[in-house]
């Protein structure tokens, strides 16, 4: 089938070189000229394991095109997929901006039956208002369905290719039909496609982000409660995630969540309420506690340095939001040295993916780091803000020589209590005792 992808970002394109991979001839569309023509050349603009490999594939089969002209790529496709941003406003809710003005120029332009489906997160009644703008333009018969990704990102390559679930709000016939034949793939292995109306479909991409958000939180509750009740945050979760009700995932305790998706969907869920009066409590509170526990090491590197952390030299380890990935939007590190360098801190981190970005954002008020170690030199503390895997087992005998003083804050529960004892080291983490060398 020929498919058209609109919109190359990680939605957009993780999903174009699926279908790809899945026979299909895909056409993606952006406007930015530059990203279009390195993508040519076999460019990945965004960093996901496994990705480069399944994309070059099929650019090489040719089953993988880059253009800027929408017309070219819609007359080649019978099914049109709008993988377009969806950034929050100043009030929370969703913009639909994007998403309503290549509906626009759809409309305009489409000269037989198309089927146009909604990957992007977007607020319930939106394949209404999608239809509503290409119905204006056109007389041409088509159809808008809804099909939400649930993607993880660092594992959207296996997610893409293994989905737990195909979600499809659809209420023509047609469109289901043709949407069954695209991921005929799948569902052939086993996989269920579950078919629903548009606005449930809509919804159902909102509850289940929202509700892995309110599950990091409570966990992240739980571990602080442990703090002050001498609890071991670790043994509590795995007492709690052996129940088959609740399930072991999402179950972490950290310093809060982050990326492109819970924060704001959790936020455009918050306000779609309030459209309707109706007030999400339990989201308003998830996001509350968010915040105060994306920053709650901080006040204890405070406390470890009497209460005046200025000139003290923090090695900060990992910038992205979460490992495997180089996106730190709403990355808790980001707050995290927004604060520090407020109350006068000097920073120096290390994140090989993820650098460059962080360095377009906020330029030269850190310092960047060739390796891990190097971060370390006469560092009065390490705060650990990612949980990449080189951080999982460090040299402490090396980590030791390069640092001025022997302190962690662990933001990911990086290590067993024992391991940081053992090798001398003052040890704060979350949910759980704190060792004192």
């Amino acid at each position: 089938m020929n498919i058209t992808i609109v919109g190359t970002g990680y939605v957009g394109l993780v999903t174009g070189t699926t279908l790809a991979e899945l026979g299909n001839s895909v056409y993606c569309v952006d406007i930015d000229e530059k990203k279009v023509e390195g993508m040519k050349n076999g460019v990945v603009p965004i960093y996901e394991p496994n990705l480069e490999e399944m994309f070059l594939r099929n650019i090489q089969s040719e089953r993988l095109f880059f253009t800027t002209n929408l017309k070219e790529a819609l007359d080649k496709s019978e099914v049109i997929y709008l993988a377009l941003p969806t950034p929050p406003g100043e009030d929370g809710s969703a913009d639909l901006s994007y998403v309503l003005q290549v509906a626009n120029n759809i409309g305009e332009m489409m000269t037989e039956y198309k089927v146009i489906v909604n990957k992007s997160t977007v607020p319930v009644g939106t394949a209404d208002r999608v239809s509503s703008v290409i119905s204006s333009k056109t007389n041409i018969p088509f159809d808008v369905v809804s099909n939400p990704e649930f993607l993880r990102e660092g594992f959207a390559v296996e997610d893409s290719m293994n989905p737990s679930r195909v979600v499809v709000g659809a209420s023509s016939e047609r469109a289901k039909d043709i949407m069954s034949k695209i991921y005929q793939p799948f569902t052939n292995t086993g996989i269920p496609i579950i078919f629903m109306d548009e606005k449930s479909s809509e919804l159902t991409k909102y509850a289940a982000n929202s509700f892995l958000a309110v599950k990091i939180t409570f966990m992240n509750e739980i571990a602080n409660y442990c703090e002050k009740v001498g609890a071991d945050v670790d043994k509590v979760r795995l007492g709690m995630g052996s129940d088959d009700r609740i399930g072991h995932r999402f179950l972490f305790p950290g310093i809060g969540y982050g990326g492109s998706c819970f924060p704001k969907d959790v936020k455009a869920l918050i306000k779609s309420g309030k459209q309707e009066d109706f007030n999400f409590q339990i989201l308003e509170a998830t996001e509350n506690v968010n915040t105060t526990q994306k920053v709650i090491l901080v006040s204890e590197i405070e406390k470890y340095f009497g209460g005046n952390i200025k000139g003290k030299k923090i090695a900060i380890w990992g910038l992205a939001f979460k490992a495997n990935t180089d996106d730190i939007r709403e990355a808790s590190s980001l707050d995290n040295i927004a604060l520090l360098l407020e109350k006068g801190a000097e920073i120096i981190a290390y994140d090989t993916v993820a650098e460059s970005n962080v360095q377009k954002l906020i330029g030269d008020k850190i310092q960047y780091a060739k390796g891990m170690y190097d971060a370390l030199e006469d560092a009065d503390a390490l705060f650990i803000s990612t949980e990449w895997p080189e951080f999982k087992n460090p040299n402490f005998e090396l980590m030791s020589k390069k640092m001025k003083n022997k302190a962690i804050f662990d933001g990911r529960n990086m290590y067993p209590l024992e391991v940081p004892e053992q090798n001398g080291f003052y040890y704060k983490s979350i949910g759980r005792r704190t060792i004192l060398k």
